[in-house]
């Protein structure tokens, strides 16, 4: 495995400088990122089509009157050096200071210059309302000065240190506007993590030659996610080979200004951007017919599927939808991603890695759709290991967050196991605090869970489970109705139950459940009690913290007698030192 330093947080200190120099007292805190992040991703473009600009416009004025736009596209992209995106206009952004009168006009003509796609992206960025804005105020020139004095060629940062440029920006973007903990993105160390377990049981696989691979996530906010862990696969499981794999990466947004970032990013470094879709993963899949060799995501927490609900709950009737197992209560949307995931799935094998907080673990009694979910996913022996993270890692959450990691293609040495490994202590405290991140996974602590994982035994920090263990049947205990007299109460010779002494029992799912009733429950209850069969149902739940609990040990009264001793000798010689004084 390559050494790296997931520590990687460049300097970005040129936004505190155009906020000061431009956006000061024009635009609030929180809309720096809506006017930074676009005029960014632009000056990225810029730099990198520099090299190209002349011939493409030579191209375009020979056969801009000869050939259709559609047949001329093709040419311009081989003319920009093969590049996804090109620029047919006479201005750059630097030659547009040489003519501050006519900046205005000059910069409209120049952004139509831009390609379709490129034009689609700055349209999702809202970008005109924000240069009307900066024109209204006569703004325009300066931000274009400032934002000039950047180099963004990919001299000075190639693709990989553009992707921390960008998630820098978006993190100080959303605590500018306090975006709320649910909506928040994934640092890279958490994303290598996951890449590490997600991926390093295919290495076999990945090393073959000819190899063709997808990554795709369905809330891929700007990208990230996909974009590391395609990194981690060429570059730490393939980086010793001449011929590497294909990875091919798609992602869905629901977010413009998300999508438009991620689909920039993916024109900018090669990718196919149109493998970046907008729209609603639950109501508006754009990727419906498709199968993916890996699946990964960090779903926002928490946040309500309310306006969804007609779609989900019709979908969830149809025994071919991806909500036919369950639908989880309203005001928390995870487990509908993990069931959209598991869709993806190829029937020749697909690895799933998602991010949550502790809500799909346990949420939900016996027969509610959280256990459902969860029956169906275990029952089908998908789930294969479940991580417990160190707290504050995120930006802007500090809550407690887990790993799940799912598959189709199980070793045989996993097929009806699940193995959790707790990994809270696996951490560095940062060398600066960012928001709610504290701390850091670092590589030391990635190779460490690898090998948890990989080791696939029962220590201190992982635990090993059969399937069955995580379920239970929920017996329903009915005692009977009785008179004044003590008497049972009986309709056509049959016991009536009294509802208000109705109460539940669980028992494993290997258990003989009549033995426990007679040996467990009966004896403490009315003897004419009984066990409604056909009132029982499964619950599962996975009570992470109860396979991790350690008991502290209770100190001895012999050593609770010596602190004393110690702490009185000290208070001693405390009051005899300050009399001699």
């Amino acid at each position: 495995m390559a050494q790296y330093s997931n520590i990687h947080r460049p300097d970005v200190g040129f936004v505190w400088n155009i906020t000061d120099v431009v956006l000061r007292d024009t635009f609030k805190k929180s809309e720096i990122g809506e006017v930074i992040l676009p005029f960014v991703v632009l000056r990225r473009m810029d730099c990198i089509l520099e090299p190209y600009n002349k011939n493409v416009r030579e191209q375009y004025e020979k056969f801009k009157d000869k050939i259709a736009l559609d047949k001329l596209d093709p040419l311009l992209r081989k003319t920009a050096g093969d590049l996804k995106f090109y620029n047919t206009s006479k201005h750059t952004l630097l030659s547009l200071l040489d003519d501050a009168k006519n900046i205005s006009v000059n910069f409209t003509n120049y952004m139509a210059g831009f390609n379709s796609e490129v034009r689609t992206i700055f349209e999702c960025f809202q970008f005109d309302k924000v240069v009307a804005r900066l024109n209204r105020n006569a703004l325009l020139y300066k931000m274009i000065s400032e934002i000039t004095d950047l180099d963004f060629s990919m001299d000075a940062y190639d693709n990989h240190d553009m992707g921390y440029v960008f998630e820098e920006l978006i993190r100080i973007a959303n605590d500018q506007s306090n975006e709320q903990a649910g909506e928040h993105f994934t640092p890279r160390d958490v994303i290598r993590l996951m890449s590490a377990i997600l991926f390093t049981p295919d290495v076999e696989e990945l090393h073959q030659p000819g190899i063709i691979r997808s990554i795709y996530d369905p809330t891929c906010g700007t990208g990230g996610m996909v974009n590391v862990g395609k990194r981690y696969i060429l570059e730490e499981i393939c980086g010793d080979m001449e011929q590497k794999p294909v990875i091919t990466t798609f992602g869905q947004e629901l977010n413009e200004q998300s999508y438009a970032i991620a689909k920039s990013e993916a024109l900018v470094s090669g990718e196919n951007a149109d493998n970046i879709k907008l729209g609603n993963s639950f109501t508006q899949d754009r990727f419906s017919t498709s199968r993916f060799n890996y699946i990964m995501a960090n779903p926002p927490y928490g946040v309500t599927w309310k306006k969804d609900q007609d779609f989900i709950i019709e979908e969830s009737q149809n025994p071919d939808g991806r909500f036919y197992a369950g639908t989880p209560r309203t005001s928390d949307g995870q487990l509908l991603f993990i069931q959209h995931m598991l869709s993806k799935m190829r029937n020749e094998g697909s690895r799933v890695g998602v991010v949550t907080n502790g809500s799909p673990l346990f949420s939900g009694g016996a027969g509610s759709g959280e256990s459902n979910i969860r029956k169906w996913i275990i029952e089908n022996d998908w789930l294969e290991c479940i991580i417990a993270l160190p707290k504050e890692l995120f930006y802007n959450t500090g809550i407690a967050t887990y790993l799940w990691f799912f598959t189709n293609k199980k070793s045989s040495q996993r097929k009806g196991k699940i193995q959790l490994i707790n990994a809270v202590d696996f951490c560095k405290p940062s060398t600066k605090s960012l928001g709610n991140k504290r701390y850091d996974i670092l590589e030391e602590h990635v190779k460490k869970i690898l090998k948890l994982y990989l080791d696939f035994e029962d220590n201190e920090f992982s635990k090993v489970f059969d399937n069955k263990d995580f379920g239970q049947y929920e017996l329903t205990i009915e005692q009977p109705l009785r008179d004044e007299n003590n008497e049972l109460v009986l309709k056509k010779g049959k016991k009536q139950a009294d509802s208000n002494k109705r109460d539940t029992e669980k028992v494993a799912l290997d258990a003989d459940w009549k033995k426990y009733f007679q040996d467990e429950v009966l004896p403490h209850i009315d003897p004419e009690s009984w066990v409604e069969v056909s009132k029982t149902r499964k619950l599962y739940e996975i009570n992470f913290t109860k396979y991790f609990y350690k008991v502290a040990e209770q100190e001895s009264s012999s050593e609770i007698a010596a602190r004393i001793k110690e702490r009185e000798a000290k208070v001693s010689e405390l009051i005899k030192s300050i009399f001699e004084y």
